[in-house]
């Protein structure tokens, strides 16, 4: 099922969009607001495990399209979100051994939305994304995607570590990129593999870079230091790729 992109303002329609299974991305509340409606609001947040932000009333009344927040804005996401499980049944269906891109707290819609595209030309059979700290499914990410949110299917986890642990479980290997990685032409990177891209200003965490079997390092011959985070993707990407078909 896939949703229209839409912020929904006001307590009634907020508390109505978490009861009909909405997939709320970030729900932003006046900072100290804490009467029924509201805490009925924190509540379902926590079931659900959206990402709350407490805001001064002027910040809301800036992102306000209505003038009536009643001190609660949620932003829905554009697309509804599939589950890790979904993504190994999709390589187990095409007989392939399983291609996972999982980014770390990348913050920037149009490098998520390019990452999704590079992932889909790339045979990839999935994205995972934090639920914190990160962008979600957006209009924005969908336009940038240029249509590949509609083929490959995006998860969104409480813990990367934790799911990197997990997908190991399952025969994953999994590769960071880094500058001070062993360069990618030398390292083997067939079979089921994870790569795992960084956040745009500070690349891979360190808990989710030590978890990781293989750091690679893009070799560069330029005179600045690093690449933007979708093209690094797209550059190992195709590294994989290269290895994944044989390619000498």
């Amino acid at each position: 099922m896939r949703y229209t992109e839409f912020t929904i303002e006001g307590r009634n329609a907020v508390i109505e969009a978490f009861r009909s299974g909405k997939t709320i991305d970030k729900l932003f509340i006046l900072d100290g607001c804490q009467d029924g409606p509201i805490m009925t609001i924190k509540r379902e947040a926590a079931k659900s495990g959206c990402l709350v932000k407490y805001v001064p009333r002027e910040r809301l009344d800036q992102m306000s399209e209505t003038g009536k927040h009643q001190g609660v804005i949620a932003y829905a996401a554009a697309y509804a979100y599939a589950e890790v499980e979904d993504i190994l049944r999709r390589a187990e269906e095409k007989g392939e051994a399983p291609f996972i891109f999982l980014l770390d707290n990348i913050e920037d819609p149009h490098n998520l939305g390019a990452i999704i595209r590079t992932a889909n030309l790339a045979g990839a059979h999935g994205v995972i994304i934090p639920k914190n700290r990160a962008v979600g499914l957006t209009a924005t990410v969908a336009k940038a995607s240029a249509g590949a949110l509609n083929y490959t299917p995006v998860a969104r986890v409480t813990n990367l570590g934790q799911t990197i642990e997990e997908l190991k479980k399952e025969g994953l290997w999994f590769v960071c990129a880094d500058m001070k990685g062993t360069r990618m032409y030398d390292l083997d990177l067939r079979g089921p593999i994870g790569l795992v891209i960084g956040s745009e200003g500070s690349g891979v965490g360190r808990l989710v870079r030590e978890k990781c079997d293989f750091i690679a390092s893009i070799p560069m011959q330029g005179d600045i230091d690093s690449l933007n985070a979708s093209v690094a993707a797209g550059v190992l990407a195709y590294e994989i790729v290269r290895q994944r078909l044989g390619i000498k």
